[in-house]
């Protein structure tokens, strides 16, 4: 079995504690997580941002290789592809 992704991982384990993610657009926020969860390797989460009133969406790409980033805001009806994850790091309390 191949490894989980290193990134997915770290967003597992630090839900539902909020972390400081960095975006592939260089964008850094504080996201919510919930529901993160595994299916072999492929991974999902749910979540929201501090200061938006969006939601998330976490997944696998089909290679499990990056963390895909989905937004959809309150009066849309689909995701918006947003980036990928590059970076995750916890949030002081």
């Amino acid at each position: 079995m191949a490894d989980l992704n290193p990134i997915a991982k770290q967003l597992h384990q630090t839900s539902p504690a909020p972390v400081e993610l960095t975006l592939s657009d260089g964008t850094t926020a504080i996201f919510q997580l919930t529901g993160a969860e595994f299916f072999q390797q492929a991974f999902q989460a749910e979540g929201t941002r501090e200061d938006d009133d969006a939601d998330y969406r976490f997944v696998s790409s089909d290679d499990t290789e990056s963390i895909l980033v989905g937004r959809k805001d309150v009066d849309e009806s689909e995701w918006t592809m947003v980036g990928t994850v590059t970076e995750v790091s916890t949030v002081e309390s």
